[in-house]
Parts: C-alpha cells; sequence; structure tokens
C-alpha cells in the first residue's frame, strides 16, 4: 500500500467509527489507526521521492522537449530564408530573362529594317535598270519600225 492508500484506510476508520451519543466525536480503535498513520508516515519519504523522481524526469523532458522545438524552429527559419534566397534569385532571373528577350526582340527588329531598307534599295535599282532595259528595247522596236518606214520611203522616193 502507498501513502495515500494508508491515508484513506484512516479516514474509513474514522468514518465507521461508531459515534458518541449527543456529540460529533467518535470511538475509534487507537491502535488500529496509528498502525495507519504509522505506516503513512515511513511510506511517505519513499514515494515523495518517488514524485519528485517522476517531476524531475518531467522537467528533463520538457527542456528537452523545449530544445527540440527550438532546433526545429531554428531549422524552419534557415529552411524559408533559403527558400526565400531561392524565390529571389528566380525572380532576379525571370527579370533578366525578360530584359535579355526585349534586348534581342528590338535588335531583331531594327536588324529586319535594315534589311528591308537594303533589299528595297536594291529593287530600285534593279527598277531602274530594267526601266533603262525597257528604254532601250523600246527605242530599239521603235527604231525597227522606223527603219522599215524609211525603207519604204526611200524605195518610193527611188
Amino acid at each position: 500500500m502507498d501513502v495515500i492508500d494508508r491515508i484513506q484506510g484512516a479516514v474509513n476508520l474514522v468514518e465507521q467509527a461508531r459515534s458518541v451519543p449527543l456529540s460529533a466525536s467518535c470511538v475509534v480503535h487507537r491502535g488500529e489507526l496509528l498502525e495507519l498513520l504509522d505506516q503513512a508516515s515511513h511510506a511517505f519519504p519513499k514515494d515523495l521521492a518517488t514524485a519528485q523522481g517522476i517531476i524531475a524526469t518531467r522537467e528533463k523532458i520538457l527542456e528537452e522537449a523545449r530544445e527540440s522545438a527550438d532546433t526545429i524552429i531554428e531549422r524552419a527559419r534557415e529552411e524559408v530564408a533559403r527558400m526565400v534566397s531561392q524565390t529571389e534569385i528566380v525572380a532576379a532571373a525571370r527579370a533578366e530573362s525578360k530584359k535579355i528577350l526585349a534586348e534581342v526582340q528590338a535588335d531583331a527588329k531594327e536588324q529586319r529594317a535594315e534589311i528591308e531598307k537594303y533589299i528595297d534599295s536594291r529593287l530600285a535599282t534593279l527598277e531602274v535598270i530594267l526601266n533603262k532595259t525597257l528604254d532601250v528595247v523600246e527605242r530599239g522596236r521603235e527604231k525597227l519600225e522606223g527603219v522599215g518606214d524609211k525603207d519604204a520611203l526611200s524605195e518610193l522616193a527611188d
């Protein structure tokens, strides 16, 4: 039996004791009550030591839990910081890629305009050459047509 059981036994002994008529007193067997209280007093240091050991163990477990929680929180903070820095790196990379893409598109547009201008100038030159060639061809045809008339006129004149 432990201390609590012994104290409960003493309480039961008093509750079950014969009462003295016309008073709040009761008749308790002195030997039984003293024996229960003596056993309780001898068991008390042992139970107290056990309780103190349990409390010490509880405190140790709580301290370990606090340390573990602090470690977990610190790791979580480090992970969050790492993830935030990665997010910043990704954002910076995206911004840089957008900038490079815009520069490339602007450069391509500028080159296309230069190429179209060059092609237009070459086509204009070709157009001039073809127009001159057409003029020469037309004059040649006119000349050929005119020579035949002159020949006919010269024959009439002869």
